[in-house]
């Protein structure tokens, strides 16, 4: 795993993961796996939830439950602070290389999980404008 990961990973466990829980009756429900996203390891049990609530056309908050590897859950992390309070026209900005620009690191695996995890909230996106509109 890159060290910058580590490093990142080691300060959540120290301070808390701000991010992670659910929200009840969220705007949009994401499961990586019914996306058929691979953001988390491959093991049996491994999943990912995204929970986003939208007001005024911006992400008013966003949490997740995953049980994944350390990479997964830093990549959630890093996804819940870059769009928090950002336009949907913002969060479809998002790329790899804002992931990459958080940790300093174009990691390979962090990177790999970091497009997945930009397809799914993408995905998600797309479906309830397409609904509200």
């Amino acid at each position: 795993m890159d060290e910058a990961v580590i490093k990142y990973y080691r300060k959540v466990l120290r301070y808390g993961f701000e991010h992670t829980g659910s929200i009840e009756n969220p705007t949009i429900f994401l499961d990586s796996i019914g996306e058929n996203i691979p953001i988390c390891a491959q093991a049996a049990m491994s999943y990912m939830h995204l929970y986003i609530n939208i007001k005024d056309g911006a992400i008013g908050d966003i949490k997740y439950l995953c049980m994944c590897d350390p990479t997964a859950n830093v990549v959630a992390e890093i996804l819940c602070t870059l769009v928090k309070g950002k336009t949907l026209a913002e969060v479809a900005a998002i790329t790899e290389d804002s992931f990459a620009g958080v940790l300093g690191t174009r990691d390979e695996e962090f990177l790999k999980k970091s497009r997945g995890i930009i397809e799914l909230i993408n995905r998600g996106l797309m479906r309830y404008q397409s609904q509200v509109s």
